[in-house]
């Protein structure tokens, strides 16, 4: 039996597809409310919060392989709080029910958010050295307190393996994830200003793929990081702009312009909407950080080969169902 904890996600619906389609046996562990429609029929489906220990430890039980993908992969959470409940100490439930239940292997999905530093002047590798105080916001420090207890785990005799993906983009984003609205909102002529940074995307597909070969042929305690193509935020618009005919937003926002309506977007979210900001602190404070990424070691180590960025961008807004510069949607 090989279980996904977030199987319904962007990357996780993915993953599963793949793993069916290789003849394995599927159980997918996600919350309460999520969706799970889209999966393969054949697929089992345990309801449990990854916060509760019990549940979750009924969840993994006969499990062999275990890959744990389940998070909030949002930049911003009405309870900031949530963020170490879910990506952290979630997470702790997840590897350690998996290992008492004595699975042969579990995965841990990391990001590639947490391996940038404050001072940095060169491409990023699996190497990276970070301290908690390098983590931009509750989201960051979340995700790099959860990688450190997989580290953790490993370094004491455990199969526990860890996959750094970047930005993921392509087909089958249901939920929306941040690169998914940016392309959205570009798209559909919501974009009326760019901030000059540097992104790393990789095909979700590619990913999937990534994250079956490091279960399989990865070493525990090792960071794998599954990257794409690096690529300016003006350059990805540009591609946009030439399979949509969208035009590229001729406006650049200065730093603190970003940093102060992120601010204003967040205090507005937290107490008069209720919704997610359209921009974020935590987004704006990633986007000054050095965001290129050289994954040779992981490449050469797990054979990956990634699509052309192109490739990927056809199929998402294929996917999205946006033509041009039409206002309409179907999300499907």
């Amino acid at each position: 039996m090989t279980i996904v904890t977030g199987g319904g996600g962007f990357i996780g619906s993915h993953l599963v597809e793949l793993l069916v389609a290789r003849g394995e046996k599927v159980r997918v562990v996600e919350r309460p409310e999520a969706d799970v429609a889209h999966l393969p029929a054949e697929v089992e489906v345990v309801r449990a919060d990854v916060r509760d220990r019990e549940a979750v430890l009924r969840a993994v039980s006969g499990a062999r392989f275990v890959y744990h993908l389940a998070a909030n992969p949002n930049l911003w959470a009405p309870d900031r709080r949530s963020f170490d409940e879910v990506n952290h100490q979630g997470t702790i439930h997840v590897l350690d029910a998996a290992l008492e239940s004595g699975c042969e292997r579990v995965l841990h999905t990391s990001t590639e958010s947490i391996l940038t530093k404050r001072a940095s002047d060169g491409p990023i590798d699996e190497n990276v050295k970070i301290e908690l105080t390098d983590a931009v916001g509750p989201y960051c420090l979340s995700k790099l307190l959860a990688e450190r207890a997989a580290m953790d785990r490993a370094r004491a005799g455990g199969p526990v393996f860890i996959a750094n993906p970047t930005m993921p983009v392509g087909p089958g984003d249901r939920g929306l994830s941040p690169p998914t609205r940016l392309v959205l909102d570009f798209c559909q002529g919501r974009l009326p200003a760019l901030l000059e940074c540097t992104l790393n995307l990789v095909d979700v597909r590619d990913v999937a793929d990534g994250l079956v070969r490091i279960l399989e042929h990865g070493r525990p305690g090792r960071r794998y990081l599954l990257a794409g193509e690096n690529v300016t935020l003006r350059g990805l618009l540009e591609a946009l702009s030439r399979l949509t005919g969208q035009p590229v937003p001729g406006w650049n926002v200065p730093y603190n312009v970003a940093l102060l309506v992120a601010w204003a977007s967040e205090w507005w979210a937290d107490h008069v909407s209720g919704m997610a900001p359209k921009a974020t602190l935590t987004g704006v404070r990633l986007a000054r950080r050095i965001m290129h990424f050289e994954p040779t070691r992981s490449r050469q180590e797990l054979g990956l080969r990634n699509r052309p960025l192109l490739e990927s961008l056809t199929d998402m807004i294929e996917w999205l169902g946006v033509a041009g510069t039409s206002k309409e949607t179907d999300v499907r």
